[in-house]
C-alpha cells in the first residue's frame, strides 16, 4: 500500500503534463482508489498574448491548499497539484490538480469544487506576456482578501 499524502509542487515555467500526471498516477494507482481525476489547465491564445507569467506567495498558497487538505482527510481524499511560477507561453501547461478518491463522483465534486476555489482565492497573480513585458492581468484577476493593501 502506499502511503498517502498531499502534495503542492511549483515548477519554474511551464508543466511537464505527462511526467507529473505519470508520476501521481503510479504512486496512487495501487492505493485502492477507484477514481483518480485530472486537471489540466493550458494557457489559451487569445488577446493577441504570448502567453502568461505568474507570481506566488507560497506561504499564504499553502494555508490555502492546507484548508483544502483538511477537508479531503474527512472524505479520504488526497489532493495534489502544481504550478508554474514565471513564463508559461500559449499552449503549454500551467496549472495541474488531481483528487484521487474510492468514489467517481466524489472526485468529480471535489475536482470542481478545488479548481473553482483556487481561481478565486489562490495567492497566485497573473500576468499577460506581450511583446517580451509583463501586463498585469487587473481585468481577470480576484481581490484577495488580506493579500494586499489597497481596496481590502
Amino acid at each position: 500500500m502506499v502511503l498517502k499524502y498531499h502534495t503542492l509542487e511549483l515548477y519554474k515555467g511551464s508543466l511537464d503534463v505527462n511526467a507529473i500526471t505519470t508520476k501521481w498516477y503510479e504512486t496512487y494507482k495501487n492505493s485502492n482508489y477507484g477514481a483518480i481525476i485530472n486537471f489540466v489547465g493550458v494557457v489559451r491564445d487569445e488577446n493577441n498574448i504570448d502567453g502568461l507569467s505568474f507570481d506566488i506567495y507560497e506561504p499564504m498558497l499553502k494555508l490555502w491548499f492546507d484548508k483544502w487538505i483538511e477537508k479531503a482527510k474527512n472524505k479520504d481524499v488526497v489532493i495534489l497539484m502544481a504550478h508554474s511560477i514565471g513564463d508559461v507561453l500559449n499552449h503549454e501547461c500551467s496549472y495541474i490538480a488531481t483528487i484521487c478518491s474510492k468514489q467517481r463522483r466524489l472526485a468529480l465534486e471535489m475536482i470542481d469544487d478545488f479548481v473553482e476555489d483556487f481561481k478565486q482565492n489562490a495567492t497566485i497573480w497573473k500576468y499577460d506576456l506581450k511583446n517580451k513585458k509583463r501586463i498585469y492581468a487587473k481585468d481577470r484577476s480576484k481581490v484577495i482578501k488580506y493579500a494586499g493593501v489597497l481596496n481590502l
